[in-house]
């Protein structure tokens, strides 16, 4: 039987893993903490004789978690039409804090968590251990319960409708700069005519607040004709990479206001995902330079 030191040292060096698996599942660091954190307690619990792999056997504990969490989750929400932004991870100025390096290794967008958001608790399972983690179709179905099949099943129809999330090739940063920046000229201009140029035909814009102005405007005059309406009085814009993606942080007196994040594809802008809930990002730590 190993001691506790040597538990602690096993879950230090997985922690970073663990944690990735949590913001992938849950979308708030928040929460991927408390799964991480009830982790640890299961492993403090547990002599892990029986234990060959412990990176895997962590994996599964911490996912097992996560979806409890989700299937929680989504007995709580009273309306299955909520609008919510996961929590971003922004790199501006000297780059992103150390402890989210891990999370944003894969770039994962806020785009492609928004779709994840709206999964069954399984299929989101089956598609983040999967196809982001590589863990065996036979691994996850001992977490579900179910046939090695069926959960191929679920992570093939999670594919499906994440489809279109994640623009295909590697970025192109110094055009979703141009881009971002100008996006930023004309909408402090009110410049309509501008913006729309800058939108795909058929752009989504969703904005969470975390109250009842959450709304979610489709096409491209309609998201344009926001932006050229709000016209707010004080913000300072930062450009930053949110998610691996071009974003703006705005703040005000040097605390952040909102948080946009860009998806570009074929040099226009698919999808804008705005958290401006300012309780949930004030719990974020959240510098711009």
């Amino acid at each position: 039987m190993q001691d506790e030191n040597f538990w602690a040292a096993q879950f230090e060096e997985h922690r970073p893993r663990l944690r990735a698996v949590a913001y992938r599942m849950l979308g708030s660091f928040a929460e991927a903490d408390d799964a991480v954190q009830e982790t640890w307690l299961r492993v403090t619990r547990s002599s892990g004789d029986d234990v060959r792999n412990i990176g895997s056997w962590l994996t599964t504990v911490v996912s097992r978690q996560c979806l409890n969490m989700l299937r929680s989750r989504a007995t709580r929400r009273e309306d299955p039409l909520d609008v919510r932004v996961p929590d971003p991870v922004v790199e501006s100025g000297d780059g992103v804090d150390p402890a989210e390096q891990e999370v944003l290794a894969d770039s994962v967008g806020l785009a492609l968590l928004v779709v994840l958001e709206a999964l069954d608790p399984a299929e989101r399972l089956a598609f983040v251990l999967h196809d982001m983690f590589a863990v065996p179709f036979d691994e996850i179905a001992s977490m579900l319960d179910r046939t090695s099949a069926s959960v191929r099943q679920l992570a093939s129809r999670a594919r499906r409708r994440v489809q279109g999330a994640t623009p295909a090739g590697p970025p192109n940063r110094s055009q979703q700069r141009r881009i971002a920046d100008a996006w930023l000229t004309a909408a402090r201009g009110g410049n309509f005519d501008g913006l729309v140029a800058l939108l795909h035909p058929d752009a989504l814009l969703r904005v969470d607040t975390g109250g009842p102005d959450s709304k979610v405007v489709r096409g491209a005059a309609e998201v344009a004709g926001n932006a050229s309406r709000f016209r707010p009085v004080g913000l300072v814009s930062h450009y930053a990479v949110v998610n691996g993606g071009p974003g703006i942080v705005a703040t005000r007196d040097g605390k952040p206001v909102s948080v946009l994040a860009f998806t570009v594809s074929d040099g226009l802008i698919v999808e804008i995902d705005i958290l401006a809930d300012v309780e949930r990002l004030a719990t974020l730590d959240i510098s711009v330079n």
